[in-house]
């Protein structure tokens, strides 16, 4: 039996319509690399939603749970936190750990 892929999901909420753009460009250009770095994800998404333009999503692929677990436990991910807090301290966030249960 193959284990399911799992994801960790980050929802933002950026209210500040002026700082969308600034976040979009940091976020792409710095936190995704450094999150693909230190999380070694196998993958990483960015979304901004249509049904609320404020909230953004970001989402990273780990070969099963077990890795997604061991990898937000690391000292790493407490470095991707502070780095987040520094740089977007009026921005709440909210994380989520998923795991592929179908795929058609």
């Amino acid at each position: 039996m193959t284990a399911n892929k799992a994801y960790f999901m980050v929802r933002a909420q950026v209210a500040n319509e002026v700082d969308r753009a600034k976040f979009d460009d940091w976020y792409g250009t710095h936190h995704v690399p450094l999150a693909m770095e230190k999380l070694r994800a196998e993958k990483a998404w960015r979304y901004w939603s249509r049904n609320d333009p404020a909230v953004h999503y970001a989402l990273y692929q780990f070969s099963d749970i077990g890795t997604l677990r061991s990898r937000i436990e690391s000292p790493d991910f407490k470095l991707l936190v502070a780095d987040f807090d520094k740089s977007w301290p009026q921005v709440p966030r909210s994380r989520d750990l998923i795991e592929l249960v179908q795929e058609t």
